[in-house]
């Protein structure tokens, strides 16, 4: 049974309900999950609640900076047990979760961990309406106890995304996982109990969301800050159940990415970056492309290209180390993407490769398994082309100027992220600096340093996370003024 984990303890919800968590690669079940009730989750707050006045408030700054490093170490150190445990819950190969995923979900704890023993705050001089001297300075406070909502496409990193700068400024946090990946959080419990982090500071609570623990704990009195990251449509709902409590609440939703690919390109350059923006994942990334406008004199090789690299990615038993692409999360998405691809087809599409589910072993037919795709062929305004479908697929769209490029890129309700492929770095500049989106590469695709800000405007999100951005959320500044009486130095003096 995977247990929530709640004032440094890990029990079975007081409901007596479970769900099964299942492997996507084969369909087989990995375990039961207990389910959270009301009263659990109302613990688990108030077991941080108790945590922040308590052991973890009187930690100094270098004392929980240094027990975050302590986390990342063990995370490391157990690091076989995490990826076996990512591998079960996503399907994802081997070889992806090992270098990407429990790596920087350790590394998360270390970087803001820095950021927070390091970030300056302001300090000012100036006189008083008597002409006499003040000074102002900035502090920083913890939020308090902070609601972590957590997706399931790269749980451990974007769950720690969260949890390391909660933590860094001296927050507690109640994590509510995805149901489709409930345990790499489960066992980060086991990690924060064996560096000694004080009970209540980090807790996981199970379930869904309405009805059941993602409602009970965005909608908790006692909550005083909620982070989600997962699709627009939630978003919405969490920000409406924010409204009556006024709690900040910082998003990171859904996207539509383009990719804007000009003629003067180098084309191993782009093939490489496309590879990985479009089927990185089985396409599961928030910052993928499912776009892809490419300047006319060039659409056909582009077009071979992408083709080629669908056709050449292995689905398999993610531990093989043959397999570089896996299955998608479970068999409800699955069907969604699914219907995607049908819709693709209604509209008028020329499916270039893919389209539908592979043939796979006997041993892997019960898993999610979906073809990478490619379409041309559809019209920039159709849904295939509008609405986010967070799988491997993507529709390339030619055009013939930049000015063209550019409507056709910002036409879109979310604003995530974009990649521009060019050898001209005046227009790589030019064009960088009018894409209405959070970040932009040039050149490459998922190069992140994680002291840059990162987030998304429109239907994309709400917020900047990374560096001291972060900080930005899970702090609260209090400027403190001090009217300086001085003193008469000669009187002093004698």
């Amino acid at each position: 049974m995977i247990s929530n984990f709640i004032g440094g303890q890990f029990r079975a919800g007081s409901g007596g309900k479970s769900f099964p968590d299942t492997n996507p690669a084969d369909g087989s079940l990995i375990d039961q999950v207990s389910e959270a009730s009301q009263s659990d989750v109302h613990d688990a707050v108030q077991s941080a609640r108790a945590a922040l006045d308590g052991p973890w408030g009187r930690l100094t700054l270098a004392q929980r900076c240094d027990m975050l490093h302590a986390v990342a170490d063990a995370v490391d150190r157990r690091a076989d047990d995490f990826i076996a445990a990512e591998i079960a819950d996503t399907g994802k190969p081997h070889a992806l979760a090992s270098h990407l995923d429990i790596p920087r979900g350790a590394a998360n704890f270390r970087v803001f961990a820095d950021v927070v023993r390091n970030v300056p705050t302001e300090c000012f001089t100036g006189q008083a309406p008597d002409g006499k001297p003040v000074l102002n300075y900035a502090l920083r406070r913890p939020k308090g106890v902070v609601a972590v909502v957590c997706p399931w496409n790269l749980p451990l990193l974007l769950m720690t995304w969260k949890v390391g700068p909660a933590l860094a400024c001296g927050n507690t946090v109640v994590v509510k996982p995805s149901e489709e990946t409930p345990a790499t959080a489960t066992l980060l419990g086991e990690v924060m109990n064996q560096v000694g982090v004080p009970a209540g500071v980090y807790n996981v609570v199970h379930g869904f969301g309405p009805g059941s623990a993602g409602e009970f704990l965005t909608t908790h009195p006692g909550v005083d800050a909620i982070t989600f990251t997962g699709e627009t449509s939630t978003g919405a709902a969490i920000m409406r159940a924010s409204a009556g409590g006024i709690k900040p609440v910082s998003m990171e939703l859904g996207g539509k990415n383009p990719a804007i690919v000009f003629a003067d390109a180098n084309l191993d350059v782009v093939a490489a970056g496309l590879a990985r923006s479009v089927f990185e994942n089985t396409g599961q990334v928030c910052l993928g492309t499912e776009r892809v406008y490419v300047q006319r004199p060039v659409f056909d090789a582009v077009v071979q290209r992408l083709a080629e690299t669908a056709r050449g990615l292995r689905p398999g038993r993610p531990t093989d180390a043959a397999t570089n692409f896996g299955p998608l999360v479970s068999a409800s998405h699955q069907a969604k993407v699914l219907g995607y691809y049908q819709l693709a087809r209604d509209e008028g599409a020329r499916v270039v490769c893919g389209g539908g589910v592979p043939a796979m072993p006997d041993a892997l037919r019960g898993g999610a398994w979906i073809e990478p795709t490619v379409w041309t062929g559809l019209a920039h305004g159709s849904r295939t082309a509008r609405e986010e479908i967070f799988g491997p697929c993507c529709a390339v769209i030619p055009f013939d100027t930049e000015a063209e490029a550019l409507t056709l890129a910002n036409d879109t309700p979310y604003g995530l992220a974009a990649s521009v492929y060019t050898r001209d770095i005046d227009r790589a500049h030019r064009f960088a600096s009018k894409l209405r989106v959070g970040l932009v590469w040039i050149n490459a695709w998922f190069v992140r340093d994680l002291r840059t800000p990162f987030g998304g405007s429109g239907q994309s999100g709400l917020g900047r996370e990374g560096g001291v951005h972060s900080l930005e959320f899970y702090t609260e500044l209090s400027n403190v003024c001090i009217k300086l009486e001085p003193t008469d130095a000669g009187a002093a003096h004698a």
